[in-house]
């Protein structure tokens, strides 16, 4: 079966994206839809938590949702952020971004290089602090695992939720293959599409996360990425779609 049209469940791209280059050579329409989205928890739910913001002397950050979600509950619940809190962020990236809602330069801020493992030496570094973790509502194991190997006095604070998107106007049956990249991606093609039959419909994922979640709704995984081929979702596709031809 020869691929004419693709869903990505993610926002659309910028201009310079390899889908949109792939979509050109290849002759095939590429849309883009967001299959979830992240609401944030009210300060209320936040105090069912039993989290008071004054009683932490670091922050550790793994993205830019989570600094955005913690400096709003802070001024929903009045609490002046400190000059003296240490933050931790997982890269140069998530650092940077601080700037939206602190004077960058007179605060202490420390970042890993990519992934959260990268973090430990600066927990070593600063073991005495009493770390919070703004969050969304599902922990990567990983993120936990690290902590709890780390030493330091942390409490995870849930902050923002992932939820599924309403995408009453997509017709799926329109689309050759689907794109995923995370578990509660899938969990909203089966909430949202509640008859939905793969078929011949092409299942895409990224992660091994996501391909698990796929098999346990019962889905037929057809390209997967990462690998040391395919890298990329996109490299992933281009190759599906030039052995299909072949």
């Amino acid at each position: 079966m020869k691929i004419k049209s693709i869903l990505v469940s993610q926002p659309a791209p910028n201009e310079s994206s390899p889908y949109l280059e792939i979509a050109r050579k290849e002759k095939i329409r590429i849309d883009f839809k967001p299959f979830i989205h992240v609401e944030g928890v009210d300060a209320k739910e936040l105090r069912t938590q039993k989290i008071d913001l004054s009683q932490y002397t670091g922050i550790i950050f793994t993205s830019k949702n989570a600094i955005d979600h913690y400096f709003r509950l802070a001024e929903e619940m009045r609490f002046a952020v400190p000059d003296s809190m240490r933050y931790i962020c997982q890269s140069e990236a998530i650092a940077n971004y601080l700037q939206k809602h602190i004077v960058y330069r007179k605060r202490k801020i420390a970042f890993g290089e990519r992934s959260f493992a990268d973090l430990l030496p600066l927990f070593k570094k600063f073991p005495s602090e009493k770390y919070l973790l703004p969050a969304s509502d599902i922990l990567s194991p990983d993120i936990q695992k690290v902590l709890e190997s780390s030493g330091i006095d942390w409490t995870k604070a849930t902050m923002y939720k992932t939820v599924s998107s309403d995408l009453g106007e997509t017709n799926i049956a329109d689309y050759d293959m689907l794109v995923f990249f995370s578990r509660q991606g899938i969990k909203s093609l089966g909430e949202n599409f509640k008859d939905f039959k793969q078929d011949q419909t092409k299942i895409a994922v990224f992660g091994a996360t996501t391909e698990q979640a796929a098999k346990d709704a019962g889905l037929r995984v057809d390209v997967m990425a990462p690998s040391k081929e395919t890298p990329s979702m996109t490299m992933a596709i281009e190759k599906y779609i030039r052995n299909l031809e072949k």
